[in-house]
């Protein structure tokens, strides 16, 4: 995925088009991740993704449903942006 991204357009449940801002990228344990956030909401209710590549080498966004890896990318989301959130 481009560095340099700033939004994504995403579909929903009932396949209606969201914009989200790329808040940021990060690269955890060989594994890349995206903080995403809609444009129309606010950076707390931002959604963590994991890209994965498809059987055409292309990337695709899937949730992050696992616990422990979820709170790794929290962590390290935290980690990143320390001073802003305080």
């Amino acid at each position: 995925m481009e560095k340099d991204m700033e939004t994504i357009v995403l579909l929903d449940e009932d396949g209606n088009e969201i914009e989200f801002e790329v808040v940021t990228k990060l690269d955890i344990e060989d594994s890349e991740y995206v903080i995403v956030a809609p444009m129309d909401g606010d950076e707390e209710e931002a959604v963590a993704l994991k890209i994965i590549k498809d059987e055409d080498g292309n990337d695709v966004l899937v949730t992050v449903e696992d616990e422990n890896e979820f709170e790794m990318i929290a962590e390290a989301y935290e980690t990143l942006f320390a001073d802003d959130l305080n």
